[in-house]
């Protein structure tokens, strides 16, 4: 037989017609002389009824059949006597079974196929395909489906071109560790998987191909977290001839076209506002701040210089800040002993304590109560703090105070639910740092990437080391509910400003030929002014799916440990792989590599 509709799909609209549906058996309820059967697809679950009166030999089908059976049945449509569900398109109708036949059987699994899943994540991922059939899987993977199928459309629509770009390629220094692949017919060399297809995209602008885009595979090898994993894809665009105010407004209008094709949003692009990096982190102490809340950082610098709790005025006089930010309502809400958790949490930052006050009736109450009894009034006015808030403070350099109150600013409002989570909070972030200084490595790297244009008025200031560090790129990221959603600049196109930046960052000439020459000799024919943006297509697929973990919206993931439980890669490869690719390794492989291809 052939199907004749999706499961999901059945509703009053087919009352009286015969369908013709396969699926899986996702659960059995045996009556005797009747038998219901939920059958569940990708679209879906329907019910069926088995019974003598309709159909005997159907009936004894459904007899066997067991929890993911793979089964296909014809039957006709009709009302529910009973059970209706109003959670179902189809939960006002049945399928009454005339004939059946059992595709496939099934063992038991290893967990319940549906969304309530009581399963460990490494179990899940083992048995990923048995994971990929719950329903909110394959919502989330339709949703992925739906952000590449909107920006195909809306790419193709305004003249961007579809180029591939090479996955192995040379290593270039440009910030993460590469994946590396050694190469079997020059032993001893070795490609590198691309951290981005940036240096390819320059050079596409450079031979005339001035809109590019592209669905790009990107691998770094970095530590993994909840949102990061070591292959991901970029929605990667880059356009010549213009500037950062158009590119903005063109992927405005990307942005608002997927919104509207996968979770039906209407993007008002007007609305988008745009803060300076350093109005960013001077107000809510993050590059990526969530917008769905209010809470910000309250900068108590000049009002603490003279304070007689030593500790923010060493801080004042350390050349530090004295930071706040109020909890609303929260002051009953958190003890002595929640608030040094707290404290114990933003250590990680560098903190080196938790100051915090409650605004009460009769005043403020709290360990550092005593040393405002002059100035409550003013304290409170400047902060805006009213009865029931709780005031947390930070006391230090810049970036402890930026990074430890954006930590709780976060935490207190998930904690006290003051985050709208049906708000999509949009934000651009411009005129970047050019470079940043990486305390691990005691040393300066690009903000960005090495191939960031400055801010014009600041292309001088590349003549000096001391310069440099002052100069700002006309950079942008985009960013969605405090996760950066893309990071685009303006590009160097001219060789006497690509030669300071590599400089400013440490490249002798030398160097710089060594790992950047095929884009410098580029750089000699006539580049273009270009610019562009890449939006991480896994991001943005979580933060619509409405989850917190990336590896919900990628098919195969790794694990937090870099691994794919499922068929445990990465694994050692046989002695003759290794022989062949001139390499030696500390564990070998016992049995020699099965060759699957038939070519």
């Amino acid at each position: 037989m052939q199907r004749t509709n999706y499961a999901g799909l059945i509703d009053e609209e087919y009352l009286g017609q015969t369908v013709t549906l396969q699926g899986w058996v996702q659960k059995r309820r045996d009556l005797g002389a009747l038998i219901f059967v939920d059958l569940r697809d990708r679209e879906g679950l329907v019910q069926l009824t088995f019974s003598d009166d309709v159909s005997e030999s159907a009936l004894k089908v459904a007899d066997q059949l067991r929890t993911e059976f793979v089964i296909e049945v014809q039957g006709k449509v009709a009302l529910r006597e009973a059970g209706v569900n109003p959670n179902l398109r189809s939960g006002k109708i049945e399928v009454q079974v005339q004939s059946a036949k059992i595709l496939a059987t099934a063992k038991t699994t290893p967990f319940n196929i549906d969304d309530n899943v009581d399963a460990s994540d490494e179990l899940r991922l083992k048995y990923r395909y048995l994971d990929l059939r719950r329903p909110v899987m394959q919502k989330n993977l339709r949703i992925r489906s739906k952000i590449t199928a909107a920006t195909h459309e809306f790419l193709d629509d305004n003249g961007f071109i579809d180029i591939e770009t090479p996955y192995l390629a040379k290593s270039t220094p440009e910030g993460a560790r590469d994946y590396l692949v050694p190469s079997r017919v020059n032993p001893g060399s070795f490609y590198a998987l691309p951290q981005s297809p940036q240096l390819f995209k320059q050079l596409l602008m450079g031979a005339g191909f001035d809109r590019y885009y592209q669905v790009a595979r990107a691998f770094r090898d970095e530590d993994l977290r909840g949102d990061r994993q070591p292959e991901f894809t970029q929605l990667d665009v880059e356009t010549s001839f213009m500037n950062q105010s158009e590119i903005i407004a063109l992927v405005n209008e990307w942005v608002a076209s997927i919104m509207k094709k996968t979770v039906s949003y209407e993007l008002k692009t007007d609305e988008i506002p745009t803060l300076t990096w350093q109005a960013s982190m001077d107000r809510f102490g993050t590059d990526k701040p969530d917008l769905r809340f209010d809470m910000e950082l309250i900068d108590l610098t000049s009002f603490m210089q003279n304070s007689t709790f030593s500790v923010f005025a060493k801080a004042v006089a350390n050349q530090g800040q004295v930071k706040a930010i109020v909890v609303p309502g929260a002051a009953d809400n958190y003890s002595r002993k929640d608030l040094d958790k707290k404290a114990q949490f933003v250590e990680r930052f560098g903190a080196k304590g938790l100051p915090w006050l409650k605004v009460t009736d009769e005043g403020l109450k709290g360990p550092i109560a005593k040393f405002f009894n002059e100035n409550e009034a003013e304290l409170l006015a400047a902060t805006n703090a009213n009865v029931g808030d709780l005031l947390v403070f930070a006391a230090d350099q810049a970036s402890v105070v930026a990074g430890s109150l954006d930590a709780l600013r976060r935490m207190f409002a998930k904690e006290q639910n003051l985050i709208d989570e049906q708000k999509w909070a949009f934000a651009w972030i411009i005129d970047w740092p050019l470079f940043e200084y990486q305390p691990e490595e005691d040393r300066w790297i690009s903000a960005h990437h090495p191939f960031t244009m400055p801010n014009e008025e600041d292309i001088e200031l590349l003549d000096t080391v001391e310069g440099a560090h002052q100069a700002h790129a006309q950079s942008y990221d985009l960013v969605l509910n405090g996760y950066e959603l893309g990071s685009g600049s303006i590009r160097i196109h001219r060789m006497d400003i690509q030669e300071k930046m590599l400089q400013a960052l440490g490249f002798t000439p030398e160097a710089a030929q060594e790992a950047f020459g095929f884009l410098l000799e580029g750089m000699e024919y006539g580049f273009p002014p270009m610019g562009g943006i890449a939006l991480g297509l896994d991001r943005l697929a979580m933060i619509l799916a409405g989850t917190e973990n990336i590896r919900e919206v990628i098919a195969f993931p790794k694990n937090s440990k870099g691994s794919e439980p499922m068929t445990e890669a990465p694994l050692p490869v046989s002695k003759q792989q290794l022989a062949e690719l001139e390499l030696t390794a500390p564990v070998y492989a016992d049995t020699k590599t099965p060759n699957l291809s038939e070519e």
